[in-house]
């Protein structure tokens, strides 16, 4: 399985190492954080849109 971790912090190398592990050892945790940065996405691109719209 391949896959793509996106920090949205700075992160430092044993914690990419233990997402990554916490990942390959268990697909629901990487669905659990793949729906979060989503609904993170969403969130973000709604609050842009709701500023373009008062523009």
């Amino acid at each position: 399985m391949n896959g793509v971790l996106l920090a949205t912090r700075i992160m430092k190398g044993y914690e990419v190492v233990k997402k990554c592990a916490e990942a390959r050892n268990n697909p629901l945790v990487l669905e659990a954080m793949e729906s979060e940065a989503k609904r993170k996405l969403y969130e973000m691109n709604r609050k842009v849109s709701d500023r373009r719209e008062v523009s």
